[in-house]
Order: C-alpha cells, then sequence, then structure tokens
C-alpha cells in the first residue's frame, strides 16, 4: 500500500494551521491513521490537534512494541476502541497536569487502524471530516457546530463510545482517503464566475490518479489547483490517501 500525506494552512489563516495528521505502524500488518482540526474558537486551537495527535503516535508505537513482545494482536474494533480510550485517559492525565481547561482541548478527529493485508479499515469520526472509499464519499456534517472530543473527557467512556453514531467499517478497498472539512473550502478568489463545483475539486484530490507516481502526490494536486485552476484552499487541510494496487 502507498500513503499520500498532505497538511496545509488555509489562505484565511496568518498564524498556524490548525491541522494535524499521523500515520504510525500499530501492529504488523496495520497501521494508524488520523486527521484533526482544531476548533478556530477554541483557545490556541493549534495545540489540540497537535497534543491529541502526539499524544496518538506514541500510543501507536507502545501498541507495536508490546504486540511484537507479547504477540497481544486483538480485532480491528476492538484495537481502535482500546486505542480511542487510552488517548483520552491520556488526554485527562494530561489536563490535569498542565492546569488546562476544555476550550485549550478541541479538535475534531477523524481515527482508523488499516489492516493491510486483508484490505480492511474501522474508523471513528467525532466531529466533521470527510472519508472517502473508491470514489464514494462519507460526509460527517454537524453544521459548523462540531462535536469535539475534549467535550467527552468526563464522560463514562463505555457509555459514550457505544453511543457513537459516526463509525465506519471498510472492506476491499483499492483507494481510501480520509480529510478534514478544509476540502470543501476551495475558493478562486480571482473570479467567482469560474469557481470550480465543489465535487470536482474532491474527486480531483480524492479519486483521481494524476501524479500518483509521486511520493508528494497530494502536493502537486494542491499545486495545479493553485497555479492552473486559480482556487486556493481557505481553511486548514488535512488529507491521507492510501492506495492499494495489489487489490483486484
Amino acid at each position: 500500500m502507498k500513503v499520500y500525506k498532505t497538511l496545509h494552512i488555509g489562505e484565511f489563516h496568518t498564524n498556524h494551521c490548525e491541522d494535524f495528521l499521523i500515520h504510525e505502524q500499530i501492529g504488523a500488518n496495520q497501521i494508524l491513521i488520523a486527521v484533526l482540526d482544531g476548533c478556530t474558537m477554541g483557545t490556541e486551537s493549534v495545540f489540540a490537534s497537535i497534543l491529541f495527535g502526539k499524544v496518538l503516535r506514541n500510543i501507536a508505537k507502545k501498541k507495536f512494541y508490546e504486540e511484537f513482545v507479547k504477540d497481544n494482536s486483538l480485532q480491528l474494533k476492538s484495537k481502535l476502541k482500546e486505542v480511542v480510550k487510552t488517548l483520552i485517559d491520556e488526554i485527562k492525565t494530561l489536563k490535569n497536569q498542565l492546569g488546562l481547561e476544555t476550550n485549550e482541548l478541541l479538535s475534531t478527529l477523524i481515527i482508523g487502524i488499516i489492516e493491510t493485508k486483508e484490505s480492511k479499515a474501522e474508523f471513528l469520526t467525532v466531529g466533521d471530516g470527510l472519508i472517502c472509499k473508491d470514489g464514494e464519499f462519507i460526509e460527517y456534517e454537524q453544521n459548523d457546530k462540531p462535536d469535539y472530543l475534549g467535550y467527552h473527557l468526563a464522560d463514562d467512556f463505555e457509555n459514550w463510545f457505544n453511543n457513537q453514531n459516526q463509525k465506519l467499517t471498510v472492506s476491499n478497498f483499492k483507494d481510501l482517503s480520509i480529510c478534514t472539512d478544509g476540502i470543501f473550502t476551495f475558493k478562486n478568489l480571482e473570479n467567482k464566475s469560474k469557481q470550480k463545483p465543489e465535487n470536482d475539486i474532491i474527486k480531483y484530490l480524492l479519486v483521481d490518479n494524476q501524479y500518483a507516481e509521486f511520493d508528494n502526490f497530494l502536493d502537486r494536486k494542491i499545486k495545479v489547483l493553485r497555479e492552473q485552476w486559480n482556487h486556493l484552499v481557505t481553511d486548514d487541510l488535512a488529507i491521507i490517501r492510501i492506495k492499494n494496487d495489489n487489490y483486484q
């Protein structure tokens, strides 16, 4: 499998990109991927997305080591649940240690574990964003009022997790992407009459295969959107796209 990533600051943001992404080995044939989007109205919103991402990366490294040493393997659904619980537990500890307020811990999250040999995956989305599987779009839209993980640190985890309705099981995929809602914000700021349909832009980034031979596949596409289509991404954007050319 080939993993492509891109992270871009939006044209309307000046100081920091508030999105973040991670791609980390979590098992012998498993990878953990996630995209995060800090809340612009939160306090120092870039902090939450980076903090959650760094904690997730460390969790993945520990899980990979544990599986290697103890052969402690779990089914994908159970493993994803365990990772999310560990993330929440560690964020709660950091919140107390650093004296953080809830408003400093607001970030959306799309997290998934990919089984690379069997071409299957499990996802959980907290907040909004987009998943694309072989040209099929699964959009999570919360009307600009996304539910943030930071709101639920004190909740009973079992009840909270079991009540999440933005879970997704994926199998037999050839092309799989996750991205933050910045993908909906490409604008032709020079000539509004030449604005491309939203769907055309999303397909170009998540379905079209031009430049797939290059490691900076997605960066090249965003450059084409900017320099040839005159379309700029106005909100921050994080994309992870996985191409499974071995699956027939």
